[in-house]
């Protein structure tokens, strides 16, 4: 790998750059608050070659909304799957927008 494919990574939002006491930090949050969404699921940190746990910036930002569930007082396997189903919505809502630009449907969320 040359210098230039590893700064061509530094916009990847999926490159798993950070460790996870770097991660824990950023989100102020503990390292087994990372290993508790790790286990419920929520992300999957990527491994290093030698087994450390790597995560990318996407996976911070929804482990960031986990933990804004959380401190709301939200139990964390409720806030995982809060999360999840947020993130389905999100998808869903983006497949429809394509399909109605693709068919010329109206949004019938759009007012007049």
């Amino acid at each position: 790998m040359t210098a230039d494919d590893s700064f061509g990574r530094l916009d990847d939002d999926d490159y798993p750059a950070y460790t996870m006491g770097r991660a824990a930090e950023v989100l102020g949050a503990t390292q087994g608050f990372l290993r508790a969404i790790g286990e419920a699921r929520l992300i999957t940190p990527l491994r290093s070659a030698g087994g450390h746990r790597r995560y990318s910036r996407y996976q911070l930002r929804i482990a960031a909304r986990a933990r804004e569930l959380v401190d709301q007082g939200t139990p964390i396997d409720a806030a995982c799957r809060i999360v999840i189903l947020e993130d389905q919505l999100e998808e869903a809502q983006r497949i429809n927008a394509e399909y109605r630009r693709a068919t010329g449907s109206p949004d019938p969320t759009a007012t007049a």
